[in-house]
């Protein structure tokens, strides 16, 4: 009799609850929140069908919103597909960590997707050192595509670019008769195209970046004697001083492995003086795109360095991770009064276990550990037993 009384009792829960999910939600919910804020020119399916507590608990929840999981979860429980496909290749970091709705709408929008905004506007709520306009536009960017040449959630290439880069552009400009015009004597085949052009805009013409390699513009056949490939050796015999810098003991141009100059810089043009290829940032993660990854998720972390170079040489550097000092002249670049008052540091005060001289990042990776204070063990022992052995 019991047992019965207890099945009935379940059974009335059940019920409840499945008809407070449908219908006795456009009832109840819609008392205090007005419907029509919940509708657009597209609508979220639960939304429609009057399902809030498909996402929402009625009652409370550990999430903001009342919601019943973490965001990116309760999205992956429809969109099992997306799940999979997000997890490979280069991750825009908003889907990386979850945050859907910092470009979705999740109940309604005006526009196709539950894109909150524009997508132009959206985009430029997070890449905010990107021009909105240029004297000269790319008629995508004008326009506000983006997703004509990058992909929203994860890709193959680069910069989240739907195609390699080449490909990319020769897909639109596709006349040869017209780019062999516009390229009159270009001595190979073409190729390259983003060494020379700005893909969203420049104050130049044909998107020319605006600061060009002194012989590219004056005459290319300073540095294409007759030969259409153009060696390391050429751009050293200009830039003696990174001809000494790639001659330290760890070196980043070493022509291993097909490192060369133009891994990093346009030989025609570039966005600054120092004509690298892209953004800093972008230019180092095309290689250490793995070791940033690393990090990422790491508990302590380095706060955002604006620029890589800050800390490292680019090109080459006689102290350990091509640091631009040892490990105390870097950090106290920002950390002004660290080496004043800690652990005892420098040429006097070597690492048991390396026989090297102990400086900050001794006991610290600044790029991020799984330890307080980017601590590369354990603070409390295992981190001081690395020297202080106990015999």
């Amino acid at each position: 009799m019991k047992e019965l009384r207890i099945l009935i009792l379940t059974v009335t829960a059940l019920l409840f609850t499945a008809s407070f999910s449908g219908a006795a939600s456009s009832n109840v919910c819609f008392d205090c929140h007005e419907q029509k804020q919940f509708k657009n020119t597209v609508t979220h399916q639960p939304v429609l069908e009057s399902k809030c507590s498909t996402c929402h608990n009625p009652h409370v929840a550990r999430y903001r919103g009342l919601l019943r999981e973490q965001e990116a979860l309760l999205c992956y429980s429809c969109h099992e597909e997306s799940k999979k496909q997000f997890n490979q290749g280069i991750v825009h970091p908003p889907v990386a960590q979850g945050k859907c709705s910092v470009c979705h709408a999740p109940h309604a929008s005006t526009e196709k997707g539950l894109i909150n905004k524009n997508l132009a506007e959206n985009c430029f709520t997070c890449h905010k050192n990107l021009k909105k306009e240029y004297k000269q536009t790319h008629k995508p960017y004008a326009d506000g595509d983006c997703i004509s040449c990058h992909k929203p959630h994860q890709a193959d290439n680069l910069q989240l670019l739907n195609k390699e880069a080449d490909s990319l552009c020769l897909s639109c400009h596709n006349d040869s008769k017209q780019l062999d015009t516009a390229h009159k004597n270009y001595p190979v085949a073409l190729k390259g195209c983003l060494s020379c052009h700005n893909p969203h805009g420049s104050k130049r013409k044909g998107l020319i970046r605006d600061f060009l390699h002194q012989p590219y513009a004056e005459n290319c056949e300073s540095c294409h004697q007759g030969s259409a490939r153009v060696s390391m050796s050429t751009c050293l015999g200009c830039h003696e001083k990174t001809s000494e810098e790639i001659l330290t003991t760890h070196s980043h141009i070493s022509l291993q492995d097909g490192n060369s100059c133009l891994n990093c810089h346009s030989p025609h043009a570039g966005n600054d003086k120092a004509l690298l290829k892209d953004r800093e940032e972008q230019v180092c993660r095309s290689c250490h795109a793995q070791t940033l990854d690393l990090y990422k998720d790491t508990i302590s972390r380095h706060p955002p360095v604006e620029k890589c170079s800050s800390c490292h040489e680019p090109h080459g550097s006689r102290n350990l991770g091509m640091l631009k000092g040892d490990g105390n002249a870097v950090c106290v670049q920002c950390h002004e009064t660290q080496g004043n008052f800690t652990h005892p540091v420098g040429p006097e005060v070597l690492e048991d276990h390396t026989g090297q001289m102990v400086t900050c990042v001794s006991c610290h990776n600044p790029m991020g550990t799984k330890y307080k204070y980017h601590l590369v063990q354990e603070g409390k022992r295992d981190l001081c037993i690395l020297c202080h052995r106990a015999y």
